[in-house]
This record gives C-alpha cells, structure tokens and sequence, in this order.
C-alpha cells in the first residue's frame, strides 16, 4: 500500500479527570463527536476567531492525542498550559517527531488512526505516530492531499492569517456550532449564521505547470487568492470564490502566476461557486 513519512509532525497527549471538558472548552472541534480510531480536524483560535494552532486530534484509551506541526508543538504546549490554570490536566509532548501515513487498498487494515479529512472524499488515510517500516516519498501524500482537497498549515496557508471557513473546518468535520463556547466561537459562529465566508480553499489544475507555493491568483489583473500546495500541473489554493464565480460567469481566464488555470471546489464540502444574483 502506499506511504509516506512526514518528519514535520509531533505529538501532544493531554491526560487527567478533566482533559476532555478542558480541551472542549477551548478548540473548535466538538469532542462528543470524536469516535474510537478515528482523527478529527481542529484549532484553537484567537479571540477574533483566526486560526492560531491547526491540528489533528483522536483518542488513546482515555487520553487524547494532538497531532501538531513540529515547529509549532512547543507554542501549543504553552498556549494551553496558559488555560489550564489548576485543572487535573497533564499537556505533555510524547515520541519522537513524524507521522507515517498510509492509504490504498489494504488501508483498512493498517495500524493508527483513520483520518476523517480524506474519509470524506472517499479515501482511507490511516495516520501513525513515528516512522512505521520503509516508506515511499512525501511528495505522495501531497499529491493525494491535492486531489481530496486536504489543506493544511505552512503549506498552503498562514498560522493567524485565516478563519476556519476558509480552509473548510465547517465541512470537515473541524468546528461545531452546537457545542457551546469555545475561543474564537462568537467571530465563527456569526460568519457561518450570516453566511459571510467568501474565502475557500479549492483545487487547482493548470494548462501547464504551475509557480511555486505563495504565488498570486489572479482574474482580470486583481489578485483573488493565493497558490498554496503544488505538484506539478495540480495544487491547492485560498481564493474568494465570489470573485472565482464572477469570472468564470464572465469568461475571464483566472492565473496562477502567468499560468492559466481552472478551479473547482472539492464535491465533498457540496460548495458552488456563487452567481451574480446570488451577490447581489
């Protein structure tokens, strides 16, 4: 089966009586909802509600298990030892760093989690803490992360720089609007009541191949979005779908760079791009 490892990823268990109520309280992932073997998507946000922390998160036993990018463990570690105050809650970093990935065919029956970001499009991930036997190369995970429409931070966006309806945690199962309070609740509850996100994540394929990460998306000379993830002729990008819709309504060629290039919305999240009616 296909794999890859991915050295830049690390891992936090938080533990004790009230780890759970601890941690429901402060990331936007609803954890009733967080079944056996299996790996929600979440954040921890900042007061206006951007993401500040992105994350995996799943269960061991009676403990739960944070799977961070390795560069910002550390800062994660201490943003929430700041909320933990006197709470019996333990915040520890565990293993050494890197995640081995699987996915195909036999996937199923593989060791770790199953990652429900891909589960949605219809592929089974399984994640692993550390380096599981030998392994193929990162740039296939990306690729695959490209045709499931799987964004994450660092790569395709910036940490503090983007709300969670623009890398689609409202469709993956990474924010709950029922379960209460949480940082940042009130800014994210309110875009998505309003219906204000204009700003999603979508899956790009160019006539050619494509610049390099962090280049502009352009349509008719402004800029609407930012290339994110590239392999080859294929990537991810964040752009304003309303500005996408208009142009495409229009017949205006949308760029990556000088690049020519169609966008689409991944099926699973069932967004379109909106009308001109529906604009205005």
């Amino acid at each position: 089966m296909p794999s890859a490892f991915l050295p830049d990823r690390a891992f936090i268990r938080i533990s004790g009586p009230d780890a759970e109520p601890f941690l429901q309280n402060l990331i936007t992932t609803d954890l009733a909802a967080l079944e056996p073997g299996v790996a929600l998507p979440g954040a921890l946000l900042t007061p206006q509600g951007k993401i500040l922390f992105d994350f995996l998160i799943w269960r061991d036993a009676d403990n739960l298990v944070i799977d961070s990018r390795a560069d910002q463990q550390d800062a994660l570690i201490r943003r929430l030892t700041m909320y933990k105050l006197r709470a019996p809650v333990a915040i520890e970093a565990f293993g050494e760093n890197g995640a081995t990935v699987t996915w195909g065919a036999d996937t199923v029956d593989a060791a770790g989690v199953s990652d429900h970001r891909f589960a949605l499009a219809g592929v089974e991930v399984r994640r692993t803490a550390g380096r599981l036997g030998e392994t193929g190369p990162a740039g296939a995970y990306d690729a695959l992360r490209i045709l499931s429409g799987v964004i994450e931070s660092g790569s395709d966006y910036v940490l503090q720089d983007a709300f969670p309806h623009d890398v689609l945690l409202d469709k993956s199962g990474g924010v709950s609007f029922k379960k209460g309070c949480y940082v940042g609740q009130e800014v994210v509850s309110r875009m998505h009541h309003r219906s204000t996100a204009r700003r999603r994540a979508v899956i790009v394929a160019g006539d050619g191949p494509l610049p390099q990460t962090g280049s502009d998306v352009t349509a008719d000379g402004k800029v609407i979005g930012t290339l994110g993830t590239v392999a080859g002729q294929r990537g991810l990008a964040i752009l304003r779908i309303d500005k996408a819709g208009e142009a495409m309504a229009r017949g205006v060629a949308i760029l990556a760079g000088q690049t020519p290039i169609t966008v689409t919305l991944p099926a699973w999240t069932a967004l379109t791009f909106p009308s001109s009616a529906e604009e205005s």
